[in-house]
């Protein structure tokens, strides 16, 4: 799978230490940016560089890292087809994807630790989306609110 990933800031060392992970998963990792912890980057900068091979078809899925994860998660969620998700533990993580096709997930560094994001990162990438009626209603459902604040 192909992962779009990026960080402000306030995210960098734990963008820097989960990448080398994720390529162990088997990952191809496209890193935005930035470039350290001293490196002020504002998180709707960030959200259009990790969403956009997403919306082109380029990544499968996106990881943001910021503070807390809430102002990725504001960010990525104002692009058209991101559905992204703040992901603390590991139910989250899977179901995020399976009941409503999320394809960003946001980790905040001063919230979750290392050993954390590994599990939530595996359990995010593993996932697949339901198929069922109900999921299937509920993603056209979203599909449309995208289509229709343009």
């Amino acid at each position: 799978m192909i992962i779009s990933v990026g960080s402000d800031h306030a995210g960098y060392n734990l963008k820097k230490a989960m990448i080398p992970y994720m390529e162990s998963l088997g990952h191809t990792v496209i890193d935005h940016g930035n470039n350290g912890s001293d490196d002020l980057v504002y998180f709707p900068d960030m959200a259009r560089k990790v969403c956009g091979p997403l919306v082109r078809g380029e990544a499968q899925r996106g990881v943001m890292f910021c503070g807390t994860g809430v102002g990725a998660s504001i960010a990525c969620n104002k692009i058209p087809g991101i559905r992204a998700s703040i992901v603390h533990d590991y139910h989250c993580a899977h179901q995020c994807v399976e009941h409503d096709h999320a394809n960003v997930m946001c980790i905040g560094e001063k919230i979750a630790g290392e050993w954390l994001a590994k599990d939530l990162l595996k359990a995010f990438f593993e996932a697949e989306g339901n198929t069922d009626e109900r999921t299937k209603h509920v993603i056209e459902l979203l599909d449309e609110m995208d289509e229709g604040y343009k």
